[in-house]
């Protein structure tokens, strides 16, 4: 019986895939697969901009589909995860707030888990500018059930409403667009963060979105050419948005850069400990920040910024607001650590470099970035990059050269 149990399980079990079709001029017949494929298999995803379909299958369905000459290759539509004070001296952020950089115009779009209506983000002026829902179409009210979402968005552009300033990130004036991709466990499909990018490249001028940040992973098992989120990540780089993504939370051993960080032109953040003082010379690299090199043997994480006991907004009543008591530090706000603290934290400090200097292109942002780090001098570039960002670096540089 419970061989029967098992086949039957397997063979009527479906499986979530990203179907990339071939490049094609047949319109017709690419149409005839997708409305063979609904048939059968509703609902399907158009992922355009990897031309690409999503869909939950059958196994049979997938072996019966893999010889067909419009379709490239078959994905498993990997399960995305959230990477689970002193920092804005730590990093010298005073620097840039001296020279009024603090993110005006500019638009993080954080893909996360949403964003709670926090009054360090909605006070005195509602800067959470837009929010999309990808996980349960809810969009008439700012929400984040799990609490990682909110914390990202405090870490980059709380102003410290709640705590006469105490606590607030880089860029404490800039836009933010939240976009729920994550449910309440933190967990989701890489299909949604890739309809996730698809939605901010229809909406980027509306929004004036200048940067993507990505503070969620899964482990790196093809090479960033053959990852679909990795490909549509890239369209967004190529359409001029700075992405900023996690190292992972997989260290201290080696190759454990989860994706989409393995991409190369991708900014790949991890992290440092700074031990709660603003002494670089008791910095650490943090024991579970992601170590490189990638699967595709490129050197990683760019550069290192805080993620241990990060102090950020707290989301009320959301699921890690009830796991994590000893974490609450008082009524709005709560510590968590891990590269995902560190990666809203660079989205911020590009806020405040494109306010600066709005021309900057991708690249010519991570050259400046990277440019404007200093080493931890008993680690090696696979476990900090080019070392630990400092934003007098990098605004001194700024300033000098505007």
């Amino acid at each position: 019986m419970q061989r029967l149990y098992r086949f039957l399980h397997n063979k009527f079990r479906r499986y979530p895939v990203i179907i990339q079709l071939t490049p094609t001029r047949d319109y017709d017949a690419v149409k005839e697969l997708r409305t063979s494929l609904n048939k059968l298999h509703k609902p399907i995803n158009d992922l355009k901009i990897i031309n690409s379909i999503s869909a939950s299958l059958p196994i049979d369905s997938i072996k019966k589909i893999s010889s067909n000459s419009l379709i490239s290759k078959i994905y498993l539509d990997r399960e995305i995860r959230a990477l689970l004070n002193v920092v804005n001296p730590t990093i010298n952020t005073p620097i840039a707030w001296s020279k009024n950089y603090t993110g005006k115009g500019v638009t993080i779009a954080i893909l996360d888990t949403g964003t709670y209506p926090h009054p360090d983000l909605l006070l005195p002026k509602n800067r959470v500018i837009a929010f999309k829902d990808f996980v349960n179409h809810q969009e008439t009210n700012i929400y984040d059930d799990n609490g990682h979402g909110t914390h990202c968005a405090g870490s980059a552009a709380g102003n410290g409403y709640t705590s006469s300033g105490k606590y607030k990130g880089p860029a404490f004036e800039a836009n933010i667009v939240s976009i729920k991709i994550l449910d309440k466990k933190g967990t989701g499909k890489s299909s949604n963060a890739i309809k996730a990018v698809e939605w901010i490249l229809e909406n980027k001028k509306q929004y004036n979105i200048k940067i993507i940040s990505l503070s969620l992973g899964y482990k790196a098992v093809v090479p960033y050419r053959e990852d679909p989120l990795c490909q549509a990540l890239e369209k967004a780089e190529t359409a001029g948005l700075v992405v900023c993504t996690a190292a992972g939370n997989d260290g201290p051993d080696p190759q454990t850069i989860s994706s989409p960080g393995i991409h190369p032109s991708l900014i790949t953040v991890g992290a440092f400990d700074d031990h709660n003082t603003i002494d670089p010379n008791d910095d650490t690299i943090a024991d579970f920040s992601g170590r490189g090199p990638t699967i595709d043997g490129h050197t990683k994480p760019d550069f290192l910024l805080p993620g241990n006991n990060i102090i950020s907004a707290r989301a009320k009543g959301s699921l890690l607001d009830k796991l994590s008591g000893d974490k609450i530090v008082d009524d709005w706000y709560i510590t968590l650590s891990g590269t995902s603290m560190a990666v809203p934290i660079c989205a911020g400090i590009i806020a405040q470099l494109l306010e600066a200097k709005p021309f900057l292109t991708p690249a010519e942002i991570k050259e400046q970035l990277i440019k404007s780090c200093r080493k931890i001098k008993t680690a090696d570039a696979n476990t900090q990059g080019n070392g630990c960002l400092d934003c007098s670096m990098l605004f001194n540089e700024t300033q000098s050269s505007i």
